[in-house]
């Protein structure tokens, strides 16, 4: 029989409507898949006992012709989202051993369309980090190795991107059929495009935020990360919907996304915005983007070039905005209700002594950050002027979008996968810089999609990015497919 975890969500689909193989055996060989891939440290838990229950439930309904979507398909669940009787610690030492008692509403869907849970998946610890190095479970591994100059595999491990590392390295791995993941400054797009995969942030309010451990709530957003184009859009239609329980979701209806997947973008206006043209930016980065450009403009698009003027200021505004909403956030982890409690003289110290030893060093450092910017005397000189900025940002791009450009073009990342340890040991803002390319779309509320479209000198993937209009995630898909048909799929050689 062929390798079952080689298939691609849409594939594993339709064999199993044909019953070419059941979803037990689907589930079965990832499950092996995940046992042998243990040293990317890609799961966090493993559920084995309830995916082999759940796939025999699909199969069931699949044998009368009853399966929903996704009946029988083996996905992973970031350790971000509420799972109801499966620990859910968002890789921070601060939860401890937390077992929700309830289920976020995307994981929910998820499991209303009879998909499968093989485990929850690691991230950097409250999905801060760009490079999964942060979590309490250690540092995943990429399954992509940089090549030397005979091919062969060699040098230090690499970093998968965060904050959804594991979800990025499982689907890179064959590990999985596809993962949730979550979105405040880049953290779908970065790992993508870090391990060759698609991955796309919705607008904001697209998916419930309900059941998700909060970062930055004005800026996190749920999303897939999967194989293809296609398997995004699948997965995006189970993921999306209107929840009464969120306030910030947007009712309105979901629409076939796998539908606009192959669709014409004749006519399209693109536009390629100047200011993504980073003093420093690698070559590489440079012809990648000006090959999907052409790519682009072969199926029938036309390039337009756009100014986002407030473009550089992007990044600083974020890294006040999302400090300040994780340390409200966080301050709900204080070893009163849930979670560690290390003890003290009095209350106050319980408080310390459990912030101090539960949280790790780059979640301290963006709670005390945030707490300076809110702080009585520089509340309006930060956090206000930041938010003033965002305002900027969002009109930029609505005053593209009134122009009729239909997407924007630009990289993903100003780099390739880097080296466990290579980057932010020192520096911090060094680290922070992964983001460059990705943030603006979280301080706009807009849809962003990578897709794998080119290798570095070193043999490792590299993504491009479309930018698109509010709730026009069907755009990104229809351009998608032009940029991951012209590219070709990766895979990563497997070394584990």
């Amino acid at each position: 029989m062929t390798d079952l975890t080689l298939l691609t969500l849409a594939e594993a689909r339709e064999g199993l409507a044909s019953k070419s193989f059941s979803s037990l055996e689907l589930t079965d060989a990832h499950l092996k898949a995940v046992e042998d891939a243990r040293t990317l440290n890609a799961f966090v838990l493993e559920t084995p006992e309830r995916a082999r229950s759940m796939a025999r439930a699909a199969d069931a309904k699949i044998g009368k012709g009853e399966g929903g979507p996704l009946a029988g398909i083996p996905l992973g669940i970031k350790d971000l989202f509420a799972t109801e009787g499966v620990r859910t610690t968002a890789c921070s030492n601060v939860l401890d051993a937390f077992v929700p008692p309830y289920e976020s509403t995307v994981t929910s869907q998820l499991w209303r369309d009879d998909a499968v849970m093989l485990g929850k998946l690691n991230n950097d610890e409250f999905a801060m980090g760009s490079s999964n190095e942060t979590s309490c479970f250690g540092p995943v591994v990429n399954p992509w190795r940089r090549a030397g100059s005979n091919g062969a595999i060699e040098g230090t491990p690499l970093v998968p991107g965060g904050s959804s590392g594991g979800s990025a390295a499982a689907v890179a791995a064959n590990l999985c059929l596809g993962a949730t993941a979550t979105d405040t400054g880049g953290s779908i797009r970065q790992p993508a495009s870090f391990a060759g995969i698609v991955g796309i942030k919705p607008t904001y309010g697209r998916c419930s935020r309900w059941g998700i451990v909060a970062f930055a709530s004005s800026l996190d957003q749920a999303g897939p990360v999967a194989k293809t184009v296609r398997d995004a859009a699948i997965l995006m239609r189970s993921m999306s919907g209107h929840d009464p329980k969120d306030t910030t979701s947007a009712n309105l209806p979901v629409p076939d996304f796998e539908a606009s997947v192959g669709k014409s973008v004749k006519g399209m206006k693109i536009g390629i915005p100047k200011e993504y043209r980073m003093d420093g930016m690698p070559d590489e980065i440079e012809k990648l983007w000006a090959q999907g450009a052409d790519w682009l403009k072969a199926a029938g698009a036309e390039l337009v070039d756009i100014s986002l003027p407030h473009t550089k200021y992007a990044l600083p505004a974020y890294y006040i905005v999302a400090p300040a909403e994780a340390s409200s956030n966080l301050a709900r982890y204080d070893g009163v209700r849930y979670g560690l409690r290390a003890p003290g003289r009095n209350i106050a110290e319980m408080y310390e002594n459990t912030r101090a030893e539960g949280f790790g060093a780059e979640v301290r450092r963006r709670v005390m950050i945030g707490t300076y910017v809110l702080s009585a005397g520089y509340y309006d000189a930060y956090y206000l002027r930041a938010q003033k900025v965002r305002t900027l940002i969002k009109k930029d791009f609505e005053d593209c979008f009134a122009k009729g450009v239909h997407a924007i073009l630009t990289p993903a990342t100003p780099s390739a996968a880097f080296g466990i340890g290579e980057k932010g040991k020192a520096d911090p803002v060094e680290m922070y810089l992964n983001d460059i390319f990705t943030v603006t779309v979280n301080m706009a509320g807009l849809p962003g999609i990578a897709v794998p479209a080119g290798k570095d000198a070193q043999g490792l993937p590299l993504g491009l990015q479309l930018i698109g209009r509010p709730f026009d995630e069907e755009t990104l898909f229809s351009l998608g497919e032009v940029v991951e048909q012209a590219a070709g799929r990766f895979v990563a050689a497997k070394w584990w």
